[in-house]
């Protein structure tokens, strides 16, 4: 009798241990391509899938988007606004929806989604932003903690991807 409680404790072990790693994995269950920003200052890009592989760019922008296009175990092959493609661990990518501000001269943030509405403020290409939503053309930001919005053609990370929900 002893060994068969000893047998369904090992068995219950088992199926707890199983279970959390299904978590994890189910996580990565994520339609490719989507977009991703990076979740510290400093985030190292490798050129493989393990802290086995040399640094290929180091970047120091928190909130940098970055477009996913293949997962790996925990890395990430990511894709960044000037076309540079590296393996990036996926605990140091947030999966909220960053962009950035593209082309040349000033953005123009305004006060509601249409060129007719006020401008609020301008934004220089590289600022970072959080993106809210984008529809018709124009998308709803959060700038250092001011809101506004930017047509949709100014900002890398604007593309509706299918991994996005």
């Amino acid at each position: 009798m002893q060994g068969l409680c000893r047998l369904i404790a090992c068995l219950l072990a088992l199926v707890l241990a199983a279970g959390s790693l299904v978590a994890p994995l189910a996580a990565q269950d994520r339609t490719l391509p989507y977009w991703a920003s990076l979740r510290h200052e400093k985030v190292n890009m490798r050129v493989g899938p393990s802290t086995e592989y040399p640094v290929a760019w180091v970047y120091l922008r928190k909130g940098l988007p970055v477009k996913v296009v293949r997962i790996r175990e925990g890395w990430r092959l990511v894709e960044d606004h000037e076309g540079t493609q590296g393996w990036i661990s996926a605990s140091q990518l947030d999966p909220e929806r960053g962009g950035m501000v593209i082309g040349t001269g000033l953005a123009e943030v305004r006060a509601g989604p249409s060129a007719g509405a006020a401008v609020s403020w301008r934004a220089e290409p590289g600022v970072i932003a959080r993106m809210k939503r984008c529809k018709a053309g124009w998308c709803e930001v959060d700038i250092a903690g001011r809101k506004g919005f930017v047509a949709a053609a100014r900002l890398w990370g604007a593309e509706d991807l299918p991994g996005d929900e």
